[in-house]
C-alpha cells in the first residue's frame, strides 16, 4: 500500500484514495496506476505506451472491443460497437492508427486505440 499518494493529474485534488492496483480521485473521478508516471518517461526512452478508450494499456496479442460504430469505406455497413477484436498488433500508423488487426466479415484493417477498449 502506498503511504503518500500523489495528487490528481487531472484536478490537482489531494484527496486521491488506492483501489485495488488504481488511484482514485474522489472530487472528478479520474483513476490511474500510480506507476503510470514512471512507465509514461520509460516510453518515451524505448518503448512508446499505447493506451484505449478508457486508459488501459495496450500490448501485442490483447483483445479488444470496439467502442463506437465506425464507418468503413466501400463497405454498405460499417464495424458495429461492441466487434470484438483478437491478436492486435500495435504498429506506427498514419493518421493515429495504431493497431493492426484482422476483423472478421472486413479483413485487414488498422483502428484508432481510441475507438477500442481492452476485452
Amino acid at each position: 500500500m502506498i503511504e503518500n499518494l500523489p495528487p490528481c493529474p487531472k484536478c490537482s485534488c489531494e484527496y486521491t484514495y488506492e483501489m485495488n492496483a488504481l488511484v482514485v480521485c474522489p472530487e472528478c473521478g479520474h483513476e490511474w496506476v500510480p506507476a503510470e508516471s514512471s512507465a509514461e518517461g520509460e516510453g518515451t526512452a524505448g518503448e512508446r505506451v499505447v493506451k484505449d478508450a478508457v486508459g488501459n494499456v495496450l500490448r501485442d496479442g490483447d483483445s479488444v472491443v470496439v467502442v463506437k460504430a465506425l464507418k468503413v469505406k466501400g463497405s454498405p455497413s460499417g464495424i458495429k460497437a461492441g466487434t470484438k477484436v483478437r491478436s492486435i498488433r500495435l504498429v506506427d500508423g498514419v493518421d493515429g492508427h495504431d493497431i493492426d488487426c484482422k476483423i472478421e466479415g472486413f479483413g485487414a484493417m488498422q483502428l484508432k486505440s481510441s475507438v477500442v477498449k481492452k476485452a
